[in-house]
């Protein structure tokens, strides 16, 4: 039950942080609505609807909750022996399911997502004129990187140990020798 806790208030700040810049990137271009709560979670309503969208204000609306969701992926896991030795076990449960939503929510919703339900990758499309398919395989290789990330060295420094396709090591590293292993 605590695990899913945890996992819920990481959520909870995952989508406070990614929908909230949405709304703040939006006020300075005058395209912020409104802010509200369906059963799938936090949405911003813009003022210019979908299809009329165009722009490069639509890459920085769209796509910088998206770029600092992934950054602070990064920052939290570079610090994630720090958060692995912490003995409050809220802080350690919270920054490890921080990092798994971080490094793996928007590189999916910029490369799946857009099969499934439009979302921000379009935004970024209309913003920068791009092909869709160039957003979603750099964020796709984005999603890659991460998913090797967690599985190479997040899940190992807290300890975890599984073999769920998703989350086993693709490739394998050489581990550098310890002096004391050397003949």
């Amino acid at each position: 039950m605590k695990r899913i806790l945890f996992l819920l208030l990481a959520v909870i700040v995952f989508a406070v942080i990614h929908e909230g810049l949405h709304a703040l990137i939006a006020i300075p271009f005058g395209e912020y609505r409104d802010f509200t709560v369906k059963p799938y979670g936090l949405e911003v309503i813009f003022v210019t609807p979908p299809e009329e969208r165009s722009g490069i204000q639509w890459f920085f609306i769209s796509g910088v909750s998206n770029i600092a969701t992934i950054l602070l992926g990064y920052i939290l896991f570079s610090q994630r022996e720090r958060f692995a030795r912490m003995s409050s076990s809220f802080l350690r449960s919270w920054g490890y399911w921080q990092m798994i939503l971080f490094l793996l929510v928007d590189p999916f919703n910029l490369s799946i997502g857009p099969f499934l339900y439009g979302g921000d990758a379009l935004g970024i499309q209309r913003g920068l004129g791009v092909n869709i398919y160039v957003i979603q395989s750099v964020f796709f290789v984005v999603f890659l990187v991460n998913r090797e990330l967690i599985a190479q060295w997040l899940l190992p420094t807290f300890g975890i140990k599984t073999r769920h396709p998703l989350f086993i090591p693709w490739f394998q590293f050489r581990q550098k020798q310890s002096e004391e292993a050397l003949p």
